[in-house]
């Protein structure tokens, strides 16, 4: 079943699951009565209609892509910049070398709990007023680590820096999702992971330079001085996107101007017998209840989480391996995380434009109804991917083993960020497909493993590596990956769609 246009709204319905009864609703969206039934709903008008974000015009669409990718840069960096300077930061605030990794990893622990919140409240508020906010917070909190004087500063200060930067995994799902069709869908993930992608790489590179060539503090002042950029970017050129909260604008103009209170949307009507109090709680459980309750969220869970948490035993140990086992320097160490950065980017790029050619062909054979074309056609694409990146891990880790030459373990680690990206986009997409109006919940939901897997998997890595070898080592996370993932993938091609249409959890 198609992603349903964002005017239409998830009713609430209420069935009995034995042994007990469990609240629940339709995944599946039911549209609003037409506007010829009632002139006084509003609606987007299902022709054209300017103040639909699906209907902008293609560079206001770019723009606030753009903004999100480029404010996902900067917060993706600030996780991984620091790992170069650890030792030096660690030697000047009497940290412990457990207190310092955990100064780098608990950033990302706070990845893992702030979209639960933020991803919600975007769904009350809008996504322009938490954008706004979380960026904000976010410079605050990254000033202050610059300026950290004791280890327990520091730690604090990046966890409430990681919870404001949390909001990118949140919000970033939720307004591609409003924003853009399904046809454009990979188009439109490939460009905004463009830049973030980056990130994650070009961290521990500008983090060494500045480890080995000025102080550490000002890995935080420059990204906070990006960020502050970013700020008065964002506040300049993005717009809000969320349906339901444009037509409740809208239908408050109308009242206002008009004089007729008569004027109303489908959701100011769902909500109107309900207390502020009670659509918070709601919508602020919705991640929790979907983790919980729903199975195509939990099966999503799984791949995800254990793609993302490879992906930083990588981040993580790379830097020890050009340090310790090929003699290098720590600047020349951060230049092999382009090769990361660069099998990302590829594996995006081809991976989201392909997705958009297999969606176009299957329109065409079905007779171009575009309704027809099911978010689980989305899954096939990832199966090239499942297959790529755990031959490449197994390379990178021989390779590296022998002490190959240099280029060889590059090779890869970009053919397996490659796989990984190709993977992960038709996942992604299909995940947005499947939850329309409530994306941003769904997104947080599957990024609370995904971030705690991030946390957590590096912790045993550098053990692993000691106990077993860079060969042996990648040889069984390939071999508990692949079957991993090609049974998570199959699952949902087969009975996703069931999943889909199954009353679920309320949402």
């Amino acid at each position: 079943m198609a992603s349903q246009p964002q005017n239409s709204l998830t009713e609430d319905v209420i069935i009995a699951v034995p042994p007990t009864s469990i609240e629940m609703t339709s995944v599946s969206q039911a549209p609003p009565p037409e506007k010829l039934d009632d002139p006084f709903l509003v609606t987007f008008s299902p022709q054209f209609d300017a103040s639909n974000p699906k209907d902008w015009p293609t560079s206001r669409k770019w723009a606030v892509t753009d903004v999100m990718s480029a404010t996902g840069f900067n917060r993706i960096m600030v996780s991984t910049i620091m790992a170069p300077a650890l030792s030096t930061i660690a030697s000047e605030l009497n940290m412990s070398s457990t207190e310092a990794a955990m100064a780098l990893s608990i950033y990302l622990l706070a990845t893992a709990f702030g979209p639960l919140v933020i991803g919600p409240l975007s769904e009350v508020y809008g996504r322009k007023r938490v954008l706004h906010a979380s960026n904000v917070w976010f410079l605050v909190w990254n000033i202050v680590c610059g300026f950290a004087t004791t280890k327990e500063v520091l730690i604090a200060s990046r966890f409430m820096a990681g919870f404001g930067a949390s909001s990118i995994y949140a919000l970033a799902g939720g307004v591609l999702g409003d924003i853009w069709r399904p046809e454009q869908r990979g188009r439109s993930l490939a460009v905004y992971l463009l830049i973030p992608l980056f990130g994650a790489a070009v961290g521990p590179i500008i983090g060494g330079f500045m480890a080995g060539r000025t102080t550490w503090r000002w890995m935080f002042w420059s990204t906070s001085i990006f960020q502050g950029v970013m700020v008065a970017v964002s506040f300049t050129v993005f717009r809000e996107t969320y349906a339901p909260v444009i037509l409740k604008r809208k239908a408050e103009g109308l009242r206002r101007n008009t004089g007729d209170a008569r004027y109303y949307t489908v959701h100011e009507r769902m909500v109107e017998q309900k207390s502020l109090l009670s659509i918070l709680v709601k919508a602020l459980t919705r991640p929790l209840r979907l983790l919980m309750f729903h199975p195509l969220i939990q099966i999503t869970c799984v791949l995800e989480a254990f793609s993302y948490g490879l992906l930083y035993v990588v981040l993580s140990s790379f830097a020890e391996l050009w340090i310790h086992h090929y003699q290098f320097r720590v600047e020349l160490s951060g230049l092999h995380y382009i090769a990361i950065a660069l099998g990302e980017v590829v594996g995006s790029q081809f991976g989201g434009r392909f997705m958009d050619f297999y969606r176009r062909r299957q329109q065409t054979r079905l007779s171009g109804d575009s309704g027809a074309v099911e978010p689980e056609h989305r899954l096939k694409l990832a199966f090239p991917g499942l297959v790529v990146w755990p031959l490449a891990l197994v390379f990178y880790g021989w390779a590296a083993q022998y002490r190959l030459h240099w280029s060889a373990v590059d090779v890869g680690i970009f053919f397996m960020c490659i796989g990984l990206q190709m993977g992960d986009l038709p996942i992604s997409a299909y995940v947005i497909e499947s939850y329309g109006e409530h994306t941003s919940s769904a997104i947080a939901a599957t990024q609370f493993p995904r971030s705690l897997a991030a946390f957590l998997f590096p912790l045993f890595a550098p053990k692993m590596y000691q106990e077993l070898g860079y060969g042996w080592g990648n040889t069984v996370l390939a071999l508990v990956g692949f079957p991993l993932g090609a049974l998570v993938t199959i699952v949902l091609w087969r009975y996703g769609k069931q999943l889909r249409l199954k009353n679920a959890l309320i949402t």
